[in-house]
This record gives structure tokens, C-alpha cells and sequence, in this order.
């Protein structure tokens, strides 16, 4: 079956999306269903997304006064090429950057297409579900004292479990220093468009803010928008590379979405956010309800560097329940239930929601939770379901006496993960530059990595070339690997072998 067929296959069953993209598969502003009438390129009257004068420019202006930004750029590369220029432009050549460890790859890739030194600032440990917090402001002046050489700030807010760190503060601590802060905002592009939802960073004065307008709001999948919001980054190296990591035949198709859901906020954001606000907290309020799944609440806010949070992240948690864990909640959901979620970790699942859910999907979401909680509270399929978590820990010596944490636990917030940060020996760009060699994952500990190791979604390194491996970091992959968590990066697909510094010994 070629891939055309299987995606009409799918549209035509009735499985819900709790996943990006935001418009939840529905046509939402647009009026053209058929994306082959406007596919064109940069014809006459169309403007030229790289060099906007006309149509494009006055719909990056749009987006601009939206959000209240002192510049916006369309990204038809998705927020990757938007962090991928904002590290660049904040950045000179092998200079040195300081970013949250939960950073998205891109940052990452950023890092070592700019030769940079990585310094590192960690989230607080959520401890009731396994969560990363926050990010502490105190943390990030710590590392500006400690590194005078830092060029630029980069922090994660919201997380993809939708924690918010105290972007302001954080704003003031960096520019006193003389700094700019990027916000990687991509889950919040509908964050101040609504009094119920965060405040966008755009407000609280990070200098430049990047969201993904297609994982929270009606926009084709790819869409981002970047916003300049002073002048501590060049506008002029923004829009050079901008230039550099965008295709030179940007799609109108991406370009017509955005612009729709722009036009789509400015006339009817009101009735959209309050009618998504009275579906969301109805569903909410129901899944409160069930016993062994518990739903994070939003009372987490005011600890663990938690400033505030994103209620349309539904985030279901089975961390206290010994019969059941994320991936088997997941499976139970698609399976049975046709919700597919938009994550699936160790202990809990991501239900992704936005204005484009409907009161009939969330009320089916809400009615197959309780549904598996009261069969959970009757003993239904228990032993079946204990028998598939034993399994999933039964990981060989590697593992032996592996606690449960989060998939994100290396890289984030695990109760011991201050122990367990792993040693830098190379910069990132040097690493993945060094001759290599392959060894057994196995057989890796205390070899220096060239490759990232990470879980996704959400693209968040547990590993990053140029660190060493070490055995906690091993026991956790195998037992991911164990529950069929997705593990990407390596360059065997197959997970068995790692590629690490050969000069190394």
C-alpha cells in the first residue's frame, strides 16, 4: 500500500488525534481542501518568502502584531530551523552557549553547526509524577557568574508536559548580565491568546521566541513563526539564517496555513478559547475522578521550579499503579479505545489538546480512561497486565535492580540525576568529528560517545557526543528498549551498537 492510500485508509476510520498537529485533522480557517490548486512557487504577485516585500511581508506582520512581537519570520522548516538560526545568530563561532539540558535536539544541532561549548542548566526534579520542573532563575545567574564567557541563554518553556519556568525573572537575571534569552516556546504558541492560558515569554521579555504554530493551534504540520523581540540579536543574522536553514522553495501551501490561522485568532480567538476552555476543564474533571490514573493537576504549579502550566497537556499518570504503565495505558487506548496519544513514557501518557479538539473527542477520552480504571479497581486483566510490566524490567544483568523513573530521567530530573550527569570530555562538534569505532551498547561504559541517544518524541538527549557513557545511562536504555519506547539517534537502527571516540583508551 503506498503511503497516499494508507493516510485516506486512515482518515476515513475513526480514530481520534490527542497528537500535533493542533488542528486535529478538521479544516480549520482554510477554505481550499485541495492542496494541489495552491501549490505554486514564486510566481508573479506572490512575493518571495526569502526576500519579502509584498503578500508574504504584510502576512509576517499579521503574525507580528498578534503575538506583539517587534518582528516575526514564517519558518516553513518547523521550529527546528528557527532554533537552528537563533543559536546562530546569537552565537559566534565556537563560542559558548548556555541552554537547559532538556533542550530539544535542535539546540543541540545548532550547538555543533557553531562549534559551540555547551554549558548546562537543569530542571528541578517533579517528584509526585516523575515531571521535569522547572527551570530555577537562580541556576541560570549561578552559571552566568561561573561562565562570564557565555554568549547567549537558551531555555525550554513550556516543557512538552507543558511546565512553565518563571520566564521573567529569568529575562531580568540574563539582560543584567548583558545576554539574550531564547525561549523555545513551540508548545505555547497559543499561550496569551486566552486569560486561562501562561503568558508567552514574548511578555515576560525573552529577546527571541520561537513557537510551532502547528502543535497547539489549526496549522499544517512544519509551520513555525520566529519572533525578534529587541535588539540583543541581529534581525539582519536572524533573516541570513533564516535563509540558510529554510528550503530555497518554501511551500505557499505551508505559508497559506499560517496565514489562515492567523486571520482565523483575529476574528473568532474568543469563542474558539472559551469553547475549548469549557470542553477542556469538563474533561479534566472527569478524569480527576478515576482512582489508580491519575491525572497531573495544576496544582503542581509553585514547586519544583514549576512557575505555571499548561493545563491542555493532559497528562495521565500510572506511576502508583503496579498493574499497569505507560506503554500498556497507550496500547489499551489505541487499541481498544482508537485514541492515540501524542506520547508514551515510562509512567504516564501525553493527550495533546488545542482549539481544534471537539466536546465528543474529549468526552470519549475522558469515558475510556475511567472505563480502564474501573477494570483496573475490579482486577480485569491484571495479572496479564503485571506480567507485561515484569517483563519489560527483566532487562538482563545490565539491569539488574533498575528502579521505574521517567524517560527523560538522564537528561532531566530524576531524583538522582545530580548524580548521574554525564561527563563532557569533547565539545559536540568535536566529538562527532573524531574517528570512531562501534562498540556493543553493552560493552560501552566509559566510552566517549559521537552519537545523541535520545527518546521520541520528545527529542530530548539522554545522550550528547562527546559525553561519556556510563552504566546508569545503559540500564535505562535497555529497559526502554524493553518497553518499545522509541530510541533514536544511534546510527544503528537496531539499537545494539553505540559509535564512540576511537582515539579514546
Amino acid at each position: 500500500m503506498r503511503l497516499d492510500e494508507k493516510l485516506e485508509q486512515y482518515a476515513r476510520e475513526d480514530y481520534y488525534p490527542f497528537h500535533m498537529p493542533g488542528h486535529k485533522r478538521r479544516l480549520m480557517g482554510m477554505k481550499e481542501d485541495n492542496p494541489f490548486s495552491i501549490d505554486i512557487t514564486e510566481i508573479d504577485g506572490f512575493d518571495n518568502l526569502h526576500h519579502a516585500e509584498d503578500i508574504i511581508a504584510q502576512a509576517q506582520k499579521r503574525a507580528c502584531a498578534l503575538y506583539g512581537a517587534k518582528r516575526t519570520f514564517y519558518c516553513v522548516n518547523g521550529s527546528t530551523a528557527a532554533l537552528l538560526s537563533a543559536v546562530s545568530a546569537a552565537t559566534t563561532r565556537n563560542g559558548t552557549l548556555l541552554m537547559a539540558r532538556n533542550c530539544h535536539k535542535a539546540v543541540y544541532h545548532g550547538a555543533y553547526l557553531r562549534g559551540l561549548k555547551t554549558v548546562y542548566v537543569y530542571p528541578q526534579a517533579e517528584t509526585s509524577y516523575g515531571l521535569n520542573g522547572g527551570i530555577l532563575p537562580e541556576d541560570v545567574e549561578e552559571q552566568l557568574k561561573k561562565y562570564p564567557e557565555i554568549e547567549a541563554v537558551l531555555i525550554t518553556s513550556p516543557t512538552y508536559d507543558g511546565v512553565v519556568s518563571d520566564v521573567a525573572q529569568i529575562a531580568q537575571i540574563v539582560h543584567q548580565y548583558g545576554k539574550p534569552l531564547i525561549v523555545d516556546e513551540a508548545h505555547g504558541a497559543h499561550f496569551s491568546l486566552a486569560s486561562w492560558v501562561p503568558v508567552s515569554a514574548l511578555s515576560c521579555g525573552a529577546d527571541v521566541v520561537i513557537h510551532s504554530l502547528h502543535k497547539t493551534l489549526p496549522s499544517l504540520t512544519q509551520t513555525a513563526l520566529l519572533h525578534v523581540n529587541s535588539d540583543r540579536v541581529s534581525e539582519s543574522l536572524i533573516s541570513r539564517f533564516m535563509g540558510i536553514y529554510q528550503t530555497s522553495s518554501p511551500s505557499y501551501v505551508f505559508m497559506a496555513s499560517m496565514d489562515s490561522c492567523v486571520g482565523l485568532l483575529e476574528r473568532d480567538r474568543k469563542a474558539l478559547f472559551e469553547e475549548y476552555r469549557k470542553n477542556l476543564f469538563s474533561c479534566r474533571e472527569e478524569l480527576s475522578k478515576a482512582e489508580h490514573i491519575q491525572l497531573v493537576p495544576e496544582s503542581i504549579k509553585g514547586r519544583s521550579g514549576i512557575y505555571d502550566y499548561d493545563p491542555g497537556k493532559i497528562i495521565l499518570s500510572v506511576g502508583k499503579c503496579d498493574s499497569i504503565n505507560g506503554s500498556k495505558l497507550a496500547e489499551i487506548l489505541l487499541e481498544k479505545y482508537h485514541l492515540q496519544m501524542e506520547m508514551t513514557a515510562e509512567n504516564y501518557v501525553l493527550a495533546l489538546t488545542s482549539i481544534g479538539d471537539s466536546k465528543e473527542g474529549l468526552e470519549r477520552l475522558a469515558r475510556a480512561v475511567l472505563e480502564i480504571d474501573e477494570n483496573l479497581s475490579a482486577g480485569v486483566n491484571t495479572d496479564a497486565l503485571k506480567n507485561s510490566v515484569d517483563s519489560c524490567l527483566d532487562t538482563g544483568n545490565i539491569v539488574e535492580n533498575a528502579t521505574r523513573q521517567d524517560t527523560r530521567a538522564l537528561s532531566c530530573s530524576n531524583n538522582s540525576y545530580k548524580e548521574n550527569r554525564q561527563q563532557a570530555v569533547y565539545r559536540i562538534s568535536e566529538a562527532m568529528e573524531l574517528p570512531v569505532e562501534l562498540r556493543k551498547l553493552e560493552k560501552s561504559v566509559g566510552e566517549i560517545s559521537t552519537e545523541f541517544v535520545y527518546l521520541y518524541p520528545p527529542g530530548i538527549p539522554l545522550l550528547v557526543p562527546g559525553e561519556r557513557i556510563t552504566e546508569t545511562l545503559i540500564k535505562d536504555i535497555f529497559r526502554f528498549m524493553k518497553q518499545g519506547l522509541d530510541i533514536q539517534g544511534l546510527s544503528d537502527y537496531n539499537s545494539e551498537y553505540i559509535a564512540v571516540v576511537a582515539v579514546h583508551r
